[in-house]
């Protein structure tokens, strides 16, 4: 139903445009409207809280004028994108306060990322900024606030935006003016005296700003090439509210207590080394850990019928050229000389499956070919992005391909997401989000089997009611593909596992099988990963659990301690049966307080402490106690092998 506006036109004959609202109402106003002035006829409180507006699916500024009919949708702080545009506008507001306190400093770029923004600086000769200086920042940055300045965009040529960035030598700004395509319009958006090169939206007034805090400080380089000019970027967050605030920083806290790097050195799991940079160094105990996942994910590929196989860690250059990788990735791989031939290490494994599939004649009646591997990568990572276990440049990737008939896409696609579901819930995961990416501007493949394949994929989703977000236009140009987001038990998301259909490699590779018509075909291929990175994942876990890991997965699942030198032997003794019987155990016989022990094994988050005195020695028992300080009562070894072998189920001896 039409409803009229409050903003009345000049004349009866002014153009209108009209104004249709999420809730289908449809509303007139005079051309030229302000997307403000349609709030505020809407009702004050509107007015208030809007920060920006969705016109026709583009974002745009409060001050930005309806010429045409459109849909419209106004975001507020409640909303996901009205807090980026908050986070948009903080950028600046911290950029304005920089180059006030410091003066001959140059901006570079200053984007909106996951729970906040960064922005990166050239500061003068001899002027560093660290995190002892924030407190100085932030204060600079509240003072415009409460200025109130309004922010006001300003469209320019490409001629102005030149001069005017080359006066104030902003060189960086000049540069990407400069790389900006012909005919591409050019926006400012000024606050105080103070401008910026942006494309936007922004806040009306930097009044709406207020609920931020600058967090850390990092080095990067110009457009990320180390041969260009080092700067330092300086991270924030900003949110709705401050009580949106508070919890995000709560949030970090508790995330830092929990950081793999800290814990990893911490229990003892794996180290860093200047010898080899960004690869990690396993010890014992993380290997153990490690294995476990990797002993997990066998036994969940075995219960969805794939065939474990093995493929080199350097091949031949000419692999890649075949499989798109040199013209795509080759700045990202390893090279070396084999027999005076150019060969590569491995960034991927999907090419040796492809080798392994070609080997042999293939019939429909033998797909789906699962195949899975365990294979050893190397992507060349540089170093300003490389962090922990989380973003390294060697690990394990827990792939799989599936090569099968386009028929059969539907149910393999539908098994994959089971054993993703399986997978995730049984490692503790009770949470994870889905995103749906489908056919790109530029792919390959005809619409028929891009048809087919989006289909599948969101008929599989669909089946299982499971909740997903459409990324329309995301997928790779070789098919669409499903991504999966663990949610983590401090409410953090990783992008892990992935579902993506390719009809790009089989082709490259001539693969082929012989339909039912007697004819060859050529298969599609799924690459399937459910943990991705068996490091990276380690990251998480150790993080997910803050190092209290469940006792299957646990690297050492059992600490026995003696009281005092009398029970020593009997320690031993308990040690070996519980070794014998499958346990993961350590003793501590050392002549320490029995204390000083206890508390060693909590920092090392030991699932179970076993203490032995004369009381347990007498009886043949021992005490389990909980790295929590609970106790259980004295049991047998035995009876202490089946609780801890019940507590496992089905993942004991993992």
């Amino acid at each position: 139903m039409s409803e009229s506006g409050s903003v009345s036109s000049s004349s009866q004959g002014s153009a209108q445009v009209k104004v249709t609202l999420p809730d289908g109402s449809e509303r007139q106003y005079p051309a030229g409207t302000t997307l403000h002035d349609v709030a505020k006829s809407i009702g004050a409180g509107l007015a208030r809280a809007a920060l920006a507006a969705r016109v026709n699916g583009q974002m745009k500024d409060m001050a930005a004028p309806l010429t045409t009919d459109a849909t419209v949708n106004f975001v507020t702080p409640k909303n996901e994108e009205g807090v980026d545009v908050i986070r948009h506008t903080t950028a600046h507001l911290m950029a304005m306060a920089v180059q006030k306190l410091y003066p001959g400093t140059q901006v570079t770029i200053g984007p909106v990322i996951d729970n906040g923004f960064y922005y990166d600086f050239l500061f003068p000769a001899g002027v560093k900024v660290n995190e002892a200086d924030f407190p100085k920042i932030e204060a600079e940055m509240q003072a415009i606030v409460k200025s109130d300045f309004p922010v006001a965009r300003a469209v320019v040529t490409r001629d102005e935006a030149i001069k005017t960035f080359t006066e104030i030598k902003e060189h960086f700004k000049v540069e990407i003016i400069r790389d900006l395509p012909q005919g591409v319009e050019i926006s400012v958006y000024k606050m105080g005296g103070w401008f910026d090169l942006c494309v936007g939206p922004h806040v009306p007034s930097t009044g709406k700003l207020g609920a931020f805090k600058l967090t850390s400080v990092a080095g990067a380089y110009w457009r990320g090439d180390e041969k260009n000019a080092q700067l330092t970027r300086i991270y924030g967050t900003a949110w709705g509210d401050k009580a949106q605030l508070d919890a995000y920083l709560t949030r970090l806290e508790e995330a830092k207590k929990r950081d793999h790097r800290v814990l990893g050195k911490q229990l003892e799991l794996f180290s860093f080394h200047k010898e080899a940079p960004a690869h990690p160094f396993f010890h014992r105990k993380g290997y153990a850990l490690f294995n476990s996942l990797m002993r997990f994910m066998r036994r969940s590929n075995d219960a969805f019928g794939f065939n474990e196989v093995g493929t080199p860690l350097v091949m031949n250059v000419e692999l890649w050229h075949k499989s798109g990788h040199y013209d795509n990735y080759r700045d990202n791989m390893y090279f070396t000389q084999v027999d005076e031939n150019e060969a590569a290490v491995k960034p991927m494994n999907c090419p040796g499956h492809c080798l392994i599939y070609a080997n042999d004649r293939h019939s429909y009646r033998e797909l789906p070919l699962r195949l899975s591997e365990f294979g050893r990568v190397h992507r060349h990572e540089r170093s300003g992005v490389t962090h922990g276990l989380m973003r390294v440049r060697s690990f394990t990737q827990d792939d799989a391909h599936v090569f099968c008939t386009p028929d059969q896409i539907g149910e393999e696609i539908h098994r994959i997401l089971d054993q993703i579901d399986k997978a995730y819930k049984g490692l503790g995961f009770a949470e994870y989000k889905v995103e749906l990416s489908t056919r790109p501007e530029k792919s390959i493949g005809s619409d028929a089997v891009w048809n087919v394949a989006e289909a599948a994929l969101q008929n599989a989703l669909e089946k299982r009611g499971q909740a997903y977000k459409l990324n329309p236009g995301d997928g790779a140009f070789y098919g669409p593909k499903i991504d999966f987001h663990l949610v983590d038990s401090i409410g953090r998301t990783w992008q892990c596992g992935t579902v993506q259909l390719d009809f790009s490699m089989p082709a490259r590779f001539d693969l082929e099988y012989v339909g039912s018509d007697d004819k060859m075909h050529t298969p599609v291929m799924i690459h399937r990963a459910v943990l991705g990175s068996i490091e990276r994942f380690l990251g998480i876990f150790i993080e997910h659990y803050a190092g209290h890991f469940p006792v299957w997965a646990a690297p050492v699942q059992a600490r026995v301690v003696n009281v005092s030198e009398d029970q020593r032997e009997y320690a031993e003794k308990v040690y070996a049966e519980l070794k014998a019987a499958g346990v993961r155990v350590e003793i501590d016989a050392r002549r320490e307080k029995l204390g000083y022990k206890i508390r060693e094994a909590q920092l090392l988050k030991t699932p179970y402490m076993l203490v032995v005195g004369d009381k347990e020695q007498q009886t043949g028992e021992v005490t389990a106690r909980f790295h929590d300080g609970k106790n259980l009562p004295a049991i047998s070894v035995a009876a202490f092998v089946e609780h801890i072998k019940s507590e496992c189920g089905d993942l004991w001896q993992l």
